[in-house]
């Protein structure tokens, strides 16, 4: 949900704001991240990073976990800051000292009840828009994963299952086996069981 707008902001206004609290910069309106994740949420990204980043170490891609700032446009009007949950880059021109500049190859979100809207919509039209090679959109109440390729300016969505195997186009070579991605338990929003 956005704030009220008053103005359009840009990275430099973005820069000053308390980083107690977490935004997101799309087209210069600030959106306030969701709450903290749940376990569910953490331990699928958990698992995800631990893939990705075993198979790129010694590799020239990088894999880094949210919370990181990327600025999309940081090239014209500065005004787009997202923070996805895991992302790769495999220009390393692109890895600032203090954010991400420009489109990561592939990107990672975590659907929460209070994104989905958002990350189904929103940035999916900016990670396409900038150039976002991969854009995984992973739902952890369905257990299942969209995977969305760029193809001459629009994404081309498949869709896994969580006993399925994605083979990452951007790099070859990776497999990700969403058995080991998928946790067991109690799904979001419903208490574990008492002892």
């Amino acid at each position: 949900m956005p704030l009220p707008e008053q103005e359009r902001y840009t990275y430099s206004d973005y820069a000053t704001w308390d980083d107690d609290v977490r935004y997101e910069l799309i087209a210069g309106v600030p959106y306030l991240m969701s709450p903290a994740p749940t376990p569910r949420h953490q331990l699928i990204a958990g698992e995800l990073a631990l893939i990705f980043g075993s198979f790129l170490r010694g590799k020239p891609c990088k894999l880094i976990s949210s919370p990181i700032d990327v600025r999309l446009n940081a090239d014209t009007d500065d005004d787009t800051i997202v923070q996805p949950d895991l992302i790769v880059v495999c220009d390393k021109k692109k890895i600032g000292e203090k954010n991400i500049v420009g489109a990561p190859d592939l990107v990672v979100e975590v659907l929460s009840p209070s994104t989905e809207t958002h990350d189904r919509m929103v940035k999916f039209a900016l990670y396409r828009a900038y150039g976002v090679r991969e854009y995984w959109v992973v739902d952890p109440k369905r257990r299942f994963v969209e995977v969305n390729l760029l193809e001459n300016g629009k994404y081309i969505k498949e869709v896994y299952g969580d006993k399925d195997v994605i083979d990452v186009a951007v790099l070859p070579g990776l497999a990700v086996n969403l058995t080991e991605v998928f946790p067991e338990g109690p799904e979001d929003g419903k208490d574990a069981a008492e002892p």
